[in-house]
């Protein structure tokens, strides 16, 4: 006769070998905690201060960099001292610096409640540019001064930009020579930044507003592209390839939203079809706005049921169906490792900014209790949430090479970035200077960099997968702050979620 425990005993191992099989399981499933999130959080912010021109302020924590650009601007007696470095060189270039304002200011506005412990850093990041982007505005009545050394003459050069002698020459947009791109994406990023300081510095956040309604007004007033303006002095670094119509779209849409202004919103009505509103557009970048827009403006139809922005939500939906595998509308390119995949040089910025927009799309439907069909299938906004942390994941070291694309996080990641300051030995381990030529030898050598530009994320792995941790490499191994600048965002929705 049996005894009546026996039967027990397999039931119970098979409990326990599942138990254990759920919990592989989830690690599988969550290659990060909240807390891994949150470190990665802390170095995405700590970059920008490796990427800073000017004085730099005794809290400066990236202590290997020391002040540079003092007398920028000089040569047409204004001040252009400050701001930041877009990437691995030494000009200051005003669409991406602009453009990395608005991203991170829209980082701070979604996601600064998740950020509680990093969300004064992340305010210090966006003041930064935004005191460059004021005096750049302000500084000469109908000028707004868009780049700060000559791109050509800088990139024949391997200098830290402590020790730059290239000609620091200053290029500007006006009436006669107009600019609506970097205009336009000015104005967005000073009326983005004065909504991340309307509580904690009122005075300052209206002066940025009020600046962000001039700049638009001369933008919009003087029509043109700062590309046929400036020529060789922009492109092909930061060409505007997708004309100057979206940015005015992004500019109004960005000060209707800190203003309330009425005007904005009738020029939003009056202007859109013209400027974007009827095309799907599926990339979002320095360069292009619409996508950005159209998630920016959906807002207004998901909250208030505004009518004249049903357009808007009825595109973001489309764009975000093209991200989405197994449904009808998609179309999107990912790498065999998952990784979304739209070009050859500098690929993550894509991925940074996508994982932004599938992140503030999902906040806007789950605070509205709605989702979004796909043709026959039903795309909630936690559908979102997974493919966005899928991205993230793979950026910090989910991926095939097992390796994270974040400088300084992680067991394992990139030593050998496209980046002068970090490449060169530091003012403080080489105090006499180290000429143009000279310090090519840095750019050539095989040894990691020495300074370490922690939470820089590169350009980042093929198509396929694959990744040469190579200096010379540009596509793949520079940083850039508009990389970055989404990505804060990112990691700030999910460190405030338990893993």
């Amino acid at each position: 006769m049996a005894l009546p425990s026996l039967p027990r005993a397999p039931s119970l191992l098979v409990q326990l070998l599942c138990l254990a099989l759920l919990s592989m399981l989830c690690i599988s499933c969550d290659a990060f905690t909240a807390k891994d999130y949150s470190v990665a959080l802390e170095k995405s912010i700590l970059f920008f201060e490796g990427q800073r021109s000017g004085k730099l302020p005794s809290s400066q924590r990236l202590t290997w960099r020391g002040n540079s650009g003092l007398s920028d601007g000089s040569s047409f007696n204004v001040d252009l001292v400050g701001g930041y470095y877009d990437a691995g060189d030494n000009v200051k270039f005003g669409l991406p610096m602009a453009f990395t304002t608005t991203l991170l200011a829209w980082s701070v506005i979604e996601f600064g409640s998740s950020m509680p412990s990093q969300v004064e850093n992340a305010r210090a990041a966006v003041r930064w540019s935004a005191d460059y982007l004021l005096k750049a505005s302000t500084a000469t009545p109908g000028t707004l001064y868009v780049q700060v050394g000559d791109p050509n003459n800088d990139h024949k050069c391997w200098e830290r930009p402590e020790d730059m002698d290239t000609a620091r020459t200053v290029y500007k947009v006006s009436a006669q020579n107009p600019g609506s791109d970097v205009a336009a994406e000015t104005a967005a990023a000073l009326a983005a930044a004065s909504i991340v300081f309307k509580d904690s510095d009122p005075s300052y956040s209206s002066k940025l507003l009020q600046t962000a309604k001039k700049v638009f007004d001369f933008a919009d007033k003087y029509r043109g592209s700062y590309s046929d303006s400036l020529n060789s002095a922009v492109c092909p670094f930061y060409c505007s390839y997708s004309g100057y119509q979206d940015e005015l779209l992004w500019g109004a849409s960005w000060i209707h939203r800190a203003s309330q202004d009425s005007s904005y919103l009738a020029y939003i009505q009056s202007n859109g079809h013209t400027m974007g509103a009827d095309d799907d557009d599926y990339s979002f970048s320095w360069d292009d706005k619409r996508a950005g827009t159209k998630i920016l403006l959906s807002k207004g139809f998901l909250e208030k049921n505004s009518e004249e922005f049903q357009v808007y939500k009825a595109h973001s939906d489309n764009y975000i169906c093209s991200l989405i595998p197994g449904t009808s509308s998609f179309q999107a390119q990912y790498t065999p490792g998952g990784l979304l995949y739209k070009g050859s040089a500098s690929n993550l910025q894509y991925v940074t900014s996508t994982s932004f927009l599938l992140l503030t799309y999902a906040k806007y439907l789950a605070t509205n209790g709605v989702s979004i069909s796909c043709g026959a299938t039903t795309v909630t906004a936690k559908s979102l949430i997974t493919q966005a942390r899928k991205q993230v994941d793979y950026i910090l070291g989910d991926n095939p090479a097992k390796t994270s694309y974040m400088v300084g996080f992680g067991d394992k990641y990139p030593l050998h970035v496209h980046h002068r300051g970090s490449s060169v030995p530091s003012v403080q381990s080489h105090p006499s200077r180290i000429s143009c030529n000279d310090g090519f030898q840095y750019l050539y050598s095989g040894s990691p960099n020495p300074n370490v530009l922690v939470g820089a994320i590169i350009g980042g792995p093929d198509n396929n997968d694959h990744f040469a941790d190579d200096r010379n490499n540009y596509q793949q191994s520079e940083p850039a702050t508009y990389i970055n600048a989404p990505f804060v965002g990112a990691l700030a929705f999910f460190s405030g979620k338990a893993a």
